[in-house]
């Protein structure tokens, strides 16, 4: 089994900084692609930053000021650093790792449950 798992949301006012951490860990035998997405209430998840399979950084336009995306070395952790955060940033942030079990095995889409991202004074 794959485990993805989300953490560092909180509450924070305008204007202030939060660090989210996503942690790949269980049975991967590589991790091709991860990559964070948020989902605001009544809204689609959206695509906020991610790492693609050639290691280049992909983020939104609507954050690329203000987020930062990295990874440790062995790639199974990502750190999503968010500044000057807007009430509009608000929304759940899950992290997803496509990876595979074994060298022949298929790609698939592993995702963790979630953490909250609140902004608000």
């Amino acid at each position: 089994q794959v485990q993805v798992v989300e953490s560092g949301g909180g509450l924070v006012q305008p204007g202030g900084s939060l660090r989210l951490s996503c942690s790949a860990s269980g049975s991967i035998f590589s991790i091709n692609v991860m990559g964070w997405y948020r989902q605001a209430p009544g809204k689609e998840r959206e695509l906020v930053a991610g790492f693609s399979s050639g290691g280049n950084t992909v983020i939104a336009d609507s954050v690329k000021d203000r987020f930062t995306i990295s990874r440790d070395i062995a790639k199974t952790t990502m750190y999503l650093e968010m500044s000057d955060l807007k009430p509009e940033d608000t929304a759940a942030y899950y992290c997803k790792a496509s990876a595979r079990r074994t060298w022949f095995g298929s790609l698939t889409d592993y995702w963790g449950k979630g953490t909250l991202v609140t902004v608000s004074s």
